[in-house]
């Protein structure tokens, strides 16, 4: 079966959480993985991502720096308007 590979990163990025998860249909799974092996910034995001978890999993607490939030909500939205 031949998968089409190309996949915008503001696509990846909206459904990084359920390739997470596997939650995703094995055509998406296959494009965003063959797009993890070609696009270092979203291979960042999906290894940022991976380590959230780890340690939100983990059940110790961890303080976020002040303004991580808006910070971060900053740096997706202006990431999504490109």
């Amino acid at each position: 079966m031949q998968h089409s590979i190309e996949i915008s990163c503001e696509h990846v990025w909206r459904e990084i959480s359920s390739y997470i998860d596997n939650d995703v249909d094995p055509d998406l799974r296959a494009r965003m993985t063959e797009h993890f092996k070609v696009c270092a910034h979203c291979t960042a995001i999906l290894d940022g991502a991976r380590n959230l978890i780890r340690l939100v999993a983990d059940g110790r607490p961890f303080d976020i720096p002040k303004g991580f939030g808006d910070r971060l909500r900053q740096r997706i939205d202006s990431e999504l308007k490109k």
